[in-house]
């Protein structure tokens, strides 16, 4: 009998050894399913975060390469806008040399167009000249006229040229503005 009864322990053993083991295996698996989302919930951060990184760096790249292309023709622009006195006052000289001899005539044409050539050089460009369209982003109008000779919102009189390079604007054209409103 006692064979017996070992006999039915031993089994009731065996089988709790086995029940046990089923819910070791049940729990591990749970455990590896839940240990699995996190995993891929923290890949998922993890990549949000390159992403976002890589964009950041991306548009700082951008950025950087646009600050040093401004950077150049700013300083030009600002060099240019020192200088331009220089050459309105060879303008004036020029125009203003009708009763002089030739060889000082010359001498300020000569000056001028190398001046002018240094400008061309450097990629600015001169505009508001008479008989353009009046345009208030190029123009800066500070008299008008009536002229029936002329037509409407046109440029009557230049009395100081414009300076651009590119679309950036050096100095806008001082002008007399025909027919305007």
């Amino acid at each position: 009998m006692s064979t017996k009864v070992e006999k039915e322990k031993q089994t009731s053993e065996e089988c709790k050894e086995q029940n046990d083991e089923e819910t070791v295996a049940s729990e591990k698996e749970e455990t590896t399913a839940d240990e699995t989302e996190k995993l891929k919930e923290e890949l998922k951060a993890k990549n949000d975060a390159y992403l976002r990184l890589f964009a950041e760096y991306d548009n700082y790249r951008k950025r950087s390469t646009a600050d040093k292309t401004n950077i150049y023709s700013d300083a030009t622009a600002r060099a240019i806008r020192e200088i331009l006195p220089i050459g309105d006052s060879l303008d004036m000289a020029f125009n203003s040399l009708e009763n002089a001899p030739e060889e000082y005539k010359k001498g300020i044409e000569l000056i001028g167009n190398q001046f002018h050539k240094s400008l061309e050089k450097l990629n600015v460009e001169t505009f508001g000249a008479q008989g353009e369209p009046f345009d208030p982003n190029l123009h800066n109008a500070v008299m008008k006229v009536e002229d029936e000779t002329m037509e409407k919102n046109v440029i009557a009189q230049v009395f100081q040229k414009g300076y651009k390079i590119g679309d950036k604007i050096i100095r806008h054209a001082m002008v007399q503005v025909a027919n305007c409103d």
